[in-house]
């Protein structure tokens, strides 16, 4: 009798282990990489929809999500500088009648007949150009930020009066910042 109240407690408290867990978007991977134009992030998110998300999904209400990255230089003497900032804003849609989710980030879109594969895409940027070269200087210190997190904003209004108060309808990372130290240019070959 002990042991099955036991397992039961174990149960419920893994459970709602698993429930708190369902509003964050966690960043495991994330690199800030120098191109010939400027620095570019490449980044993995871990989250999953939950099922008030899903459902809303499903019923033609498209998710907007939105990646934020900044880059500041740490001062001693005053407030932290922020050097650069860029935000990318992903519209992700399922249409009913094609059977097909919608992943678009501008004029541009891909389409995917799971949502799992839809999932997996939305979750991995990679080469998103985000400052240029002229914006830093060699050999400082810099600490590079990046989060992702539902623009609750673009929902429709009985859905944002909904997010005030309900977990389910917010979804969002920490900023996970890494340090950053640009290297001085190569000259180009002649």
């Amino acid at each position: 009798m002990v042991f099955a109240r036991l397992m039961i407690v174990m149960v419920l408290w893994l459970g709602l282990q698993h429930n708190t867990r369902a509003d964050i978007i966690e960043v495991p991977v994330f690199v800030l990489d120098a191109r010939d134009d400027g620095y570019a992030v490449s980044a993995d998110f871990e989250f999953e929809l939950n099922v008030r998300l899903e459902e809303a999904l499903n019923n033609g209400i498209p998710l907007y999500f939105l990646i934020e990255f900044e880059l500041i230089r740490p001062r001693w003497y005053w407030f932290d500088a922020r050097v650069a900032s860029r935000q990318l804003r992903l519209r992700f849609s399922y249409n009913s009648l094609l059977r097909q989710y919608r992943i678009s980030v501008g004029s541009l879109h891909q389409n995917f007949s799971a949502l799992g594969d839809a999932l997996r895409v939305l979750s991995r940027i990679r080469s998103w150009l985000v400052m240029e070269r002229e914006q830093v200087r060699a050999g400082e210190n810099y600490i590079a930020g990046l989060r992702m997190r539902l623009d609750t904003a673009q929902l429709p209004k009985p859905f944002q009066l909904s997010a005030l108060t309900n977990r389910d309808l917010t979804l969002s990372s920490e900023w996970k910042r890494i340090p950053f130290i640009p290297l001085e240019a190569e000259p180009a070959p002649q």
